[in-house]
């Protein structure tokens, strides 16, 4: 690779922000913005982008512009960690931001904590990566947070034979042990169908499931998948009821799936973005529509919102915004309201917000909430 102008240094056409210079703020990212999960990768990069590029437009922060830098990882976990040194060796990035996985954050590690990076809002819900070190501040609930809530919903309903698909990998076979946790506390039992990440689903698996007879499939796999598991199971004739992590993107999934998707539910860690009458939903749609953006999504919210603590934790870095003034600052920001949604950091509290809230997926692919 010949340096970051090959990696695709990307933001998008519509959405330009501050040139190099001394005056710069630059905040990096490694994201998958070509092949298997690219769809979410774009929408953070573009969701955090166009709050970047509303600051900008009001003068920055104490007048210095903000430098967002997006490298493609093409959903590679060895990409991602070689894109992470190079933000912080080569681009000087004072904070790491919107890494797009548990998976792709990982190697991403070693450096953070080596040059004591602020490692800002991964999109993920993992214990892996939730307590990794003090320099990880993760704005989204956790998996078990978001499976808590899934399972206590279809409790309620008399459902007692869940299906979990999950990727036969360390974050998957996490996710897996966690709902076989939660339902053995219920003197219930979890079976799980492993699927391969970054590849089709096979045959064998969707027959695995069938064979399992769920009341509820919970799926803990990314929009691809789970789409293809959802079209797979309805021409089978085999529509059972499904639910979602949010790690599998809703918005992605709902578009993936199709006509398939309908009835299925999603869970969201931040609110559903046509709830206009919530004022952080309402901020980030007008900076979605000036950034020259279709439309405002789970994905691109959550990473607008997370944009704008950053944003906050800047302004309170003091004249310069270093590494070290970033993460005091992160680690003072205490209860902050962003408009309609909380999230609160301090020097033992780098989980900010634990909301969750489930959605179902309607046949013209808006959510019912």
């Amino acid at each position: 690779m010949h340096r970051f102008a090959h990696m695709a240094i990307v933001l998008a056409a519509a959405i330009p922000l501050a040139s190099h210079g001394a005056d710069k703020i630059v905040i990096g990212q490694s994201a998958p913005l070509t092949g298997s999960n690219a769809e979410i990768g774009k929408d953070i990069r573009d969701g955090a982008a166009a709050w970047f590029k509303r600051v900008n437009d009001s003068g920055g922060i104490g007048g210095r512009k903000i430098e967002f830098i997006s490298v493609d990882d093409k959903n590679d976990r060895k990409v991602a960690g070689a894109n992470a040194v190079k933000l912080v060796n080569d681009s000087g990035a004072v904070a790491l931001f919107g890494f797009a996985s548990a998976t792709l954050s990982l190697d991403a590690m070693p450096v953070v904590k080596e040059k004591k990076v602020p490692f800002f809002a991964p999109f993920t819900g993992a214990d892996a990566i939730h307590k990794q070190n003090g320099f990880v501040f993760v704005m989204r609930a956790s998996y078990a947070d978001e499976l808590e809530k899934i399972l206590e919903h279809w409790k309620s309903l008399g459902v007692d034979r869940v299906t979990v698909i999950n990727y036969d990998d360390e974050i998957g076979n996490q996710n897996f042990a966690t709902v076989e946790r939660i339902m053995q506390r219920a003197g219930k039992k979890a079976v799980g169908v492993k699927l391969k990440r970054n590849a089709d689903v096979e045959k064998a698996q969707i027959d695995a499931i069938i064979a399992s007879d769920p009341q509820i499939i919970v799926a803990t796999t990314l929009y691809g998948a789970t789409a293809q598991v959802v079209k797979a199971l309805k021409a089978a004739g085999k529509p059972y009821s499904i639910t979602s992590l949010s790690f599998v993107g809703p918005s992605q999934l709902a578009k993936a799936a199709g006509a398939d998707a309908a009835g299925v539910s999603v869970a969201g860690v931040v609110p559903p973005p046509a709830k206009s009458t919530v004022p952080v939903i309402k901020e980030c749609g007008e900076a979605i529509r000036k950034a020259g953006l279709p439309e405002l999504n789970y994905t691109n919210l959550e990473a607008c919102i997370a944009a704008k603590v950053l944003t906050e934790a800047m302004k309170r870095s003091g004249k310069d915004v270093t590494r070290e003034s970033l993460y005091k600052a992160l680690n003072g920001l205490g209860a902050m309201d962003v408009g309609g949604y909380t999230v609160t950091f301090g020097p033992e509290q780098r989980h900010g917000n634990r909301y969750v809230e489930l959605a179902v997926i309607g046949r013209n692919g808006q959510f019912r909430f």
